[in-house]
């Protein structure tokens, strides 16, 4: 009969080499060998990190009920929102690489669908969530302009073309059309164009006008380089619309040009 090898138990020196009587074989405590196998251990790991993860959500959603918003850092602020989307793994690293790649809040939810994909972790389905969340906010801040005079309401109206234009990657030309009381009838984007330039038609924009029985309207475009500064396109597209415009009644009360960095109002710049 082959000799038994010796093995310790961990409960003391017990030879298990055939030294020991059968008896105290039989009341020696069961040793599981599986545990000497690394395969094993490592198994065990995923379920701490999990509760570890769980743990730390647990906790940023405390510091917020505590304290809003002021109580966590931007990165955290998308963390907290990445938890739905993303329900079993860690968002902390997802939220960072969004910030790092667009920079801000607002850069992030203001990414188009295939490249806020283009960061690991998340798919098209968070990529769709997050554009979501961004349209919830666009009308919001929309609805705090309706039925009020769009003039005594400006911060609103910065806020809200902001928010829909700022992070575009091309240039949009959006009109905001008013009745006699400067209230918003409509709010259209007249056209799209490439990184800086977008063709505007001043007898489409008085024609819509018209058509909406509008007797004022707003300019707004975006540049997306950032910078808000017009240029002379801008200023003599400006002048041809509000000329085309006069004759038949219909005021342009400013042009507004959004950039990531901020906003110009012809009106400000005394350019109307």
């Amino acid at each position: 009969m082959a000799k038994r090898p010796a093995l310790s138990t961990g409960h003391g020196d017990m030879p298990l080499d055939g030294g020991g009587t059968a008896e105290a074989l039989e009341e020696a405590p069961l040793f599981d060998e599986r545990l000497f196998f690394p395969t094993k251990a490592a198994k065990l790991a995923p379920a701490k990190a999990e509760a570890d993860y769980h743990g730390h959500r647990e906790r940023l959603r405390n510091r917020y009920r505590d304290g809003g918003d002021a109580a966590l850092a931007d990165y955290e602020i998308l963390e907290l929102l990445l938890f739905r989307l993303i329900p079993r793994r860690d968002t902390k690293p997802i939220a960072k690489a969004l910030l790092a790649r667009f920079g801000t809040l607002g850069g992030v939810f203001g990414a188009p669908v295939n490249l806020l994909t283009e960061v690991k972790g998340v798919g098209d389905a968070v990529a769709l969530d997050l554009k979501l969340m961004a349209s919830v906010a666009q009308r919001m801040l929309k609805s705090e302009l309706a039925g009020k005079p769009v003039l005594s309401s400006w911060k609103a109206l910065i806020d809200y073309c902001h928010t829909a234009m700022a992070h575009e990657a091309r240039e949009q030309f959006r009109l905001l059309f008013l009745d006699k009381r400067n209230a918003l009838i409509a709010d259209e984007i007249q056209g799209f164009g490439t990184i800086d330039h977008t063709p505007v038609y001043p007898r489409e924009v008085v024609k819509r006008a018209l058509e909406l029985s509008a007797s004022a309207v707003i300019l707004v475009h975006n540049h997306p380089s950032g910078d808000p500064t017009p240029s002379r396109a801008d200023i003599e597209m400006t002048k041809t619309i509000i000329d085309t415009a006069k004759p038949l009644g219909i005021t342009v009360h400013d042009h507004i040009i959004i950039g990531k960095n901020g906003h110009v109002s012809f009106r400000a710049l005394r350019l109307i």
